[in-house]
């Protein structure tokens, strides 16, 4: 579970819709240049130390989720889509986009 903070931050950011598979794979995106450094960093720490292990195709990766969306990292960029969109859920219930990623 998140802390207040974190929530805030969450709630208060302007996040980014991908343009960047956005048919096949919709989900925003904060830059952590764009926004306050400590909380990206704190945001992407607990990503990493709460959140669980699972596959984007072959691809393993810590997600976690909040409030209605799961949230992954990669370098400077923090992701989120809606719970529905996981690749997990989507392979679960047969929704894979045909042409993968």
């Amino acid at each position: 579970m998140l802390e207040n903070e974190l929530k805030e931050f969450i709630k208060n950011t302007n996040w980014t819709f991908a343009k960047t598979y956005a048919q096949t794979w919709p989900h925003e995106y904060i830059v952590q240049e764009k926004v306050d450094n400590a909380l990206f960093l704190k945001l992407a720490d607990n990503i990493d130390r709460f959140g669980q292990d699972d596959y984007f195709y072959e691809t393993k990766q810590k997600y976690l989720e909040h409030d209605g969306y799961t949230y992954w990292h990669m370098d400077n960029i923090i992701n989120r889509c809606l719970n529905k969109n996981t690749y997990s859920q989507r392979k679960k219930e047969n929704r894979l986009p045909r042409d993968n990623k």
